[in-house]
């Protein structure tokens, strides 16, 4: 089996981005296999005329993990009984039914420092996971709140390898325990979550085995995203110092930015071309840096930054096009919270349009598919010019705050009830 994994190809996309191995069509990761851009569905050729057919629904509880498609099964994180307590599970749907698969147990955790049960106030999501899996050869990978980091079978889901990070590496934790997703790289899992000089870990994905560790930074929400900048491939953590890209076989530093931290930091960095955009809430704000090479390494110089939370990505994190940034800019404004687009290089606002909330936006080619916090599907032209919205359904009931994956030429949502798959006819 190793060798088969050693062997495997990693899908090498149009940037030149090596992540999760994955066949056209399927969504292995958070956020996909490219940063949030999707291919837009074959059958869709006029978005302003597309009906969402529900395929199928399935129960979801409690949680803002996204799906992760692949494989023919759609998986996601959910609150289940563990051991006879409440605790994180790993899910396995059939992509094509909702019938469930197979479930295995992840940590036990009755409380999250920070969260809190929803009740009668529709603002809180209440307790949950955070983190969403990855599929990769054959194999599905999670980490829970707790930094267990676990390796399955992706057909039946027998245990492969699992990691303790917490007590194997001093880990470090932090409010509302961890929501950052597994990053595939290559041959490499990457997270955060190490107490000093092993904050980032890479480990060997087939074997669980650590490659590499280093550094003191304390982790944050934020799931790392690869890149290529300047032609070097590297991988970006967003960690209460900053922003710290290394070289993903190795954790070799390649460039730092400092910046501010207060709370939590939940929105992974978004790259284009040489510029890096991040951005949190809690009054931090957002600002964007130009990445140059010098000598033998690299450098980041603030290009600009508007601190507040106008211009506050809170846990989503827009994705570009272009230039210009779409996505959810708002801070607890829940129902009502503005998707807008931003320039990347100057941080101007082009436009905005209340009544989303903390939900979630993804691109197909050249349009935007958002996701409402309270369920509501919406397809948005990708454009600078002006909001157009195309065309809005509702999908799921309950609080959404998870990314919404198109798959299989399906759509699959999932809120802290429910979750399921829509045709688009």
């Amino acid at each position: 089996m190793s060798m088969i994994l050693r062997s495997s190809i990693v899908l090498a996309l149009s940037a030149g981005v090596a992540l999760a191995e994955s066949k056209p069509g399927e969504w292995p990761a958070f956020r996909g296999t490219n940063n949030g851009l999707a291919v837009a569905p074959k059958s869709v050729r006029d978005w302003k005329r597309v009906q969402l057919k529900k395929v199928w629904k399935e129960d979801t509880p409690a949680g803002f993990s996204s799906f992760a498609v692949a494989g023919g099964k759609a998986y996601t994180i959910v609150t289940d009984e563990v051991d006879g307590n409440k605790g994180e599970v790993l899910v396995a749907h059939d992509a094509k039914t909702g019938k469930k698969a197979w479930s295995k147990p992840l940590g036990v955790i009755s409380k999250y420092d920070g969260g809190g049960d929803a009740g009668t106030n529709e603002n809180k999501g209440g307790d949950g996971p955070r983190s969403t899996p990855v599929v990769d050869g054959g194999l599905v990978y999670a980490i829970d709140a707790n930094l267990g980091v676990y390796c399955f079978n992706a057909l039946d889901g027998k245990p492969v390898w699992s990691h303790d990070v917490m007590k194997e590496n001093a880990g470090v934790q932090i409010k509302w325990q961890n929501a950052a997703s597994p990053l595939i790289d290559g041959n490499v899992l990457l997270m955060c979550g190490g107490g000093p000089g092993q904050a980032l870990i890479g480990f060997d994905k087939a074997t669980g085995k650590i490659l590499w560790k280093g550094e003191d930074d304390k982790m944050t929400h934020a799931t790392p995203v690869s890149a290529d900048i300047l032609g070097v491939h590297q991988v970006i953590f967003f960690t209460q110092k900053g922003l710290v890209a290394v070289v993903p076989d190795s954790g070799k530093v390649l460039w730092r930015a400092e910046y501010k931290f207060a709370v939590s930091t939940a929105a992974s960095p978004v790259v284009w071309n040489d510029i890096v955009y991040c951005s949190a809430g809690y009054g931090v704000g957002a600002g964007a840096f130009k990445i140059s090479k010098e000598g033998d390494g690299m450098q980041a110089a603030p290009i600009w930054r508007k601190e507040g939370n106008d211009l506050a990505n809170h846990w989503s994190t827009p994705v570009v096009k272009d230039g210009f940034l779409y996505g959810m800019f708002s801070f607890k404004e829940y129902g009502k919270g503005p998707v807008a687009c931003v320039d990347i290089r100057t941080g101007d606002v082009k436009w905005k349009e209340e009544g989303f909330g903390p939900g979630q936006v993804i691109l197909a080619d050249k349009t935007l598919v958002a996701i409402s916090d309270k369920g509501e599907i919406v397809f948005i032209e990708a454009s600078p010019e002006k909001y157009n919205e195309l065309s809005r359904d509702q999908v799921v009931k309950g609080k959404v705050w998870s990314y919404p994956v198109l798959a299989y030429d399906h759509l699959y949502a999932r809120s802290t009830m429910e979750g399921g798959c829509w045709e688009l006819k």
